[in-house]
């Protein structure tokens, strides 16, 4: 028997958890004319800082372009604000990024991201969510359990308060007890997919010796060949945001020297930059770092008034930046979904909140599979894609702007992997095995003075 569809469009909403997915989720709520009460087991500070729910609260975090436009979307005039409040935006395409193959290409215009510490970015994204007319928020409220009435829900939390809500929206990342709740319900949960290499990063928050902020940031991929990595990028305040990372057995550990670490790259231009900045935070370290995946909303009794989203749906891979574009995207569909006049089907939302995760997740399972070696001999189509994969890379390298725009719509979530099928490339590919293999580029000139302007 199917639960999901309720009489009327939800007017009173719970959100469970006040990170991104919750924030974002409230906001599409109650611009759709819903009442809304945010439920945060933390005490959030009054001022951007740490806190004990975010695990990953101090590493480093951009907006990819269309998780900006969607969060836009939903709270217009957020980039000026996180302008305003010191994010410092980065061009991609001129990123100096060291791939697989060497040093990519500076000269091809791409998107532009927002780059802050995730506190600066929760603290505005918070106060704008919570300007909004019909929003509450209730700190230290851990939620107990879940009650149906009749068509909607009662929400306990551990302190004795009661809530009744049309619309439950379980917002709280990782450490979700949305099985928990279910499972009390009577009904059957099946166990998650889940996609783990193992990852393990450590980051630092960095200043210059003279102060001025640096006009750019540096990524140096990891490859399961070489299976380290680490990035720089600016942050507000004149910071500088450094990670290192590691599969498996070479996951930074609590003594790391993030310098000596980076510097023992496969391109040392990392190490050479920490090695010219000052500290100016605490080491962080982070291994919650699995893809894995719940398939709510698929059985046909999923309950009525019920969605899930975020990390509490679907948590990726944090390196890959994926998470808070998803949980824009998923907050937009809600809000197209509570604004339709005919019948409101909470399991056709559930599926199209899930379909928003299927290319992030097919992007981030897909790498990090090439870490954990096969299983057993490579059927031929994956053979097939991987040759593929290597010779879009060198593409890369070479600057073919076809191969540039279409990696770069890939993983900004606003093109299709079909992009990178496309005939030209083929032919291109053709070509360049024609043609004298050519050295490696040199390091860009992007690189060479974001080096120089740490020098005293």
């Amino acid at each position: 028997m199917t639960e999901a569809r309720l009489e009327t469009r939800p007017h009173q909403v719970v959100v469970v958890g006040a990170s991104f997915a919750g924030l974002l989720a409230a906001a599409a709520a109650a611009r759709a004319g819903c009442r809304v009460t945010v439920l945060e087991r933390d005490d959030l500070p009054d001022d951007p800082g740490p806190r004990r729910g975010v695990a990953q609260g101090r590493q480093p975090h951009v907006l990819l372009y269309r998780g900006l436009l969607e969060a836009t979307t939903l709270l217009p005039g957020l980039a000026a604000d996180l302008l305003a409040a010191g994010a410092v935006p980065v061009d991609t395409g001129a990123l100096p990024w060291y791939g697989p193959h060497g040093w990519q290409p500076t000269s091809i215009p791409s998107y532009a991201v927002l780059s802050l510490t995730r506190p600066r970015l929760e603290h505005v994204v918070r106060g704008r969510v919570l300007a909004l007319p019909g929003v509450a928020l209730r700190t230290g409220s851990r939620v107990r359990g879940l009650q149906r009435d009749g068509q909607g829900w009662r929400v306990r939390t551990e302190d004795g308060a009661v809530l009744e809500a049309d619309l439950v929206v379980d917002a709280s990342g990782r450490g979700s007890r949305m099985p928990a709740w279910l499972a009390a319900l009577g009904y059957a949960v099946e166990e998650p997919e889940t996609v783990d290499a193992e990852l393990g990063y450590a980051s630092r928050l960095y200043r210059t010796r003279d102060g001025r902020p640096l006009p750019t940031g540096v990524v140096v991929q990891a490859t399961p060949d070489s299976p380290r990595g680490g990035l720089a990028l600016p942050v507000e305040d004149g910071g500088c945001m450094v990670l290192a990372n590691g599969y498996g057995t070479d996951r930074p550990g609590r003594d790391v020297d993030l310098a000596a670490y980076l510097g023992a790259l496969r391109e040392p231009a990392l190490g050479e930059l920490v090695a010219a900045l000052d500290p100016a935070g605490e080491l962080a370290l982070h291994r919650q770092t699995g893809n894995r995946r719940h398939r709510y909303g698929r059985r046909k009794d999923w309950p009525s008034g019920l969605l899930v989203v975020g990390d509490a749906l679907c948590a990726f891979n944090p390196l890959y930046g994926q998470g808070i574009a998803v949980a824009a995207i998923q907050a937009r569909t809600l809000g197209d979904a509570l604004r339709r006049r005919r019948g409101w089907d909470t399991r056709r939302v559930q599926l199209q909140l899930q379909a928003a995760a299927d290319l992030p997740w097919t992007v981030a399972t897909g790498e990090d599979r090439r870490y954990l070696g096969p299983a057993g001999p490579t059927p031929l189509p994956g053979r097939l894609v991987d040759a593929w994969m290597t010779e879009v890379g060198h593409l890369l390298m070479v600057g073919d702007r076809r191969a540039v725009r279409a990696f770069s719509r890939l993983y900004h979530l606003m093109g299709s992997p079909r992009e990178l099928l496309h005939p030209a490339l083929f032919v291109a590919a053709a070509r360049r095995r024609r043609q004298p293999v050519a050295p490696p580029p040199p390091r860009p000139p992007e690189l060479q003075a974001l080096l120089a302007a740490t020098r005293t």
